[in-house]
């Protein structure tokens, strides 16, 4: 049985949430219906919307559910530039995940936006001098991850929705990696908009959430029904219900302890594997490192012949490896970012699974070493 530690993309449900999501599927009934069975299913979903809204620290009439978090940051993004015309420059990192990077190109090709890149520090995390210098009241919005999905490193989010603030520039920020793992408090942070995923958390693929501020506005993506506030489309209620089951039972154990033995094993057993990422100020389950002389790719599929479950956090196109995008963006060379490993814990994840890793790992290296970089 493969040793699973690729919690970061996403993360299996519990028995407990299955058994939730598989029983709400035999409830029949619209939302939006007003037989009955309708108000029944609509009764569960507006339950779960204030489990999952008192998870993430707001309002349940702040939260819009989603087809996912792809569709939940596209939608903050959108939603706030287009609302916030004629202001057209958005501040952003290069070391988001791609469906922010993606929104903003796409943006920037179409609706004539402006985004300014603002740098990264060789943490990974955003230079606030250089937010506040790129600050204005021409600014649409600032877009930040909670925490890197690739690399682990949290943002200092509270310090950037205060610098935005003194501008009266919105701030959504992509939690989907930090939710479940680290506290969030949307009520708190300040900001505009706060977008998560079921998966992420234990919940099924499908379902994700956007928070809206009650002072924000949004426009829409969707049309057609207006079932939601910023969101038109028939509502999920069992899957609202199962990720609600995943949000009650948060938070997941400590996992830094765990995560700590894994780092201190890879460093046994490899001393020249790099940890990327702040080594304090980090996901409690994320272990990224970089592997010299190694194609992160050839390590993943060693590893995977070897039953464990890993990732590299790098694209791959047309079949040619491709360099993270967030370590180029942490000034990391191309040849060592091309070495990335990472290893993400969650539920479930053992001593044991973490010492198989270290056991197996100093071979699956020496095979890429002798294999090089394609």
């Amino acid at each position: 049985m493969a040793i699973y530690l690729d919690h970061a993309a996403t993360t299996p449900m519990t028995p407990e949430v299955l058994a939730a999501y598989t029983s709400a599927l035999s409830l029949v009934g619209n939302p939006s219906s007003i037989h009955s069975q309708g108000q029944a299913a609509r009764r569960m979903l507006e339950d779960a919307r204030h489990v999952i809204a008192d998870s993430l620290g707001a309002d349940a009439v702040e939260l819009t559910f989603t087809s996912g978090g792809t569709e939940a940051i596209n939608l903050a993004i959108k939603g706030l530039y287009w609302a916030r015309a004629p202001r057209r420059r958005i501040l952003s990192t290069r070391a988001e995940h791609h469906a922010t990077i993606d929104a903003l190109e796409w943006l920037e090709q179409h609706e004539g936006a402006v985004v300014d890149w603002i740098p990264v520090d060789p943490l990974g995390r955003m230079d606030l001098d250089a937010l506040e210098e790129a600050l204005d009241e021409d600014v649409a919005l600032v877009t930040t991850l909670q925490a890197n999905n690739e690399v682990g490193t949290l943002q200092p989010v509270e310090r950037i929705v205060a610098l935005a603030a003194a501008h009266g520039v919105p701030v959504h920020v992509d939690a989907v990696s930090a939710y479940g793992s680290v506290p969030v408090d949307f009520r708190g942070s300040g900001a505009a908009a706060l977008s998560v995923s079921a998966h992420k958390i234990g919940g099924p693929v499908g379902v994700g959430a956007l928070v809206i501020a009650r002072s924000a506005s949004v426009t829409p993506l969707l049309h057609g029904g207006n079932q939601q506030r910023a969101r038109s489309g028939t509502l999920d209620a069992a899957g609202a219900h199962a990720f609600a089951t995943a949000a009650a039972a948060l938070p997941d154990p400590d996992l830094r302890p765990l995560r700590d033995r894994l780092i201190a094993g890879v460093r046994a057993v490899v001393p020249d594997a790099v940890l990327r990422g702040d080594p304090v100020d980090r996901l409690p389950g994320n272990a990224h490192f970089t592997f010299p002389g190694c194609e992160g790719d050839s390590l993943l599929y060693l590893l995977d012949a070897a039953g464990f479950s890993v990732s590299t956090g790098s694209a791959c196109q047309a079949g040619v490896p491709e360099a993270s995008h967030v370590l180029l963006a942490m000034g990391v060379g191309e040849r060592d970012a091309r070495g990335a490993l990472r290893l993400t814990l969650g539920h479930g994840s053992t001593e044991e699974d973490v010492d198989a890793l270290v056991a197996a790992l100093p071979a699956a290296v020496a095979r890429a070493r002798r294999a090089g970089l394609s």
